[in-house]
């Protein structure tokens, strides 16, 4: 299987996405540049909880 990932916001959110990436490997799933391909599409972005 093939996923897109997108990743919005704050540094954090790298840090997540690559976590993120990394167990959809290991489970045998196949980065691609294109949203068409995928099977599975991530958005990862944020909201602040409280004032920065």
């Amino acid at each position: 299987m093939k996923y897109h990932l997108v990743t919005l916001g704050c540094p954090k959110n790298k840090v997540d996405s690559d976590g993120i990436e990394m167990l959809l490997r290991n489970a045998a799933y196949q980065a691609t540049a294109s949203p068409k391909q995928a099977d599975v599409l991530i958005v990862n972005t944020c909201g602040f909880l409280e004032a920065a």
